[in-house]
């Protein structure tokens, strides 16, 4: 019984993407608003994956190592403004006591390894939207979450706009 007084864990991944932005504002609206506000069972880590500089850049050769550094510097002023996002919409949506991580790696790797290290109940993703053939191609965060978690994965997809 006394497991389920502990705090529930809510992990949250977020890109640069509206649809994560919607994602984050929808969940805390949904679970962390008056009258639940600070009472809610979860506590929520939010979970940036950053690429690494090696995995955009895909050349080889003698100036790699002039352009490797100035790309890793790029991702990381990214995943500041991504984490700088997110804390915004914490403070706008009077949300505390949220965990951000900036971890490198495949989204969909980071995220199935964030709900293990963190004992996550609930991991909650946004939706780009993507048809059936770009989903193939590019493949679905979402989708692979959804198979591959071992929680319950809520994928928040946001209204078309008119």
């Amino acid at each position: 019984m006394a497991a389920l007084e502990e705090e529930q864990v809510m992990v949250v991944g977020i890109d640069d993407s509206q649809h994560s932005t919607y994602a984050l504002e929808w969940t805390f609206d949904h679970f962390f608003t008056p009258p639940r506000g600070s009472n809610s069972p979860f506590k929520v880590v939010v979970v940036h994956a950053k690429p690494s500089a090696t995995s955009v850049v895909s050349l080889a050769g003698p100036g790699i190592a002039e352009v490797l550094p100035i790309v890793e510097s790029d991702l990381k002023k990214s995943a500041a403004r991504v984490i700088g996002k997110a804390k915004e919409i914490c403070i706008s949506k009077s949300v505390s006591g949220v965990i951000f991580e900036v971890v490198e790696g495949d989204p969909r790797n980071v995220l199935c390894e964030a709900v293990e290290k963190h004992h996550a109940s609930v991991l909650v993703v946004g939706s780009h939207g993507y048809g059936a053939i770009k989903r193939a191609v590019l493949g679905s965060v979402s989708d692979y979450c959804a198979h591959q978690a071992h929680c319950t994965v809520m994928i928040v997809k946001r209204p078309k706009m008119p």
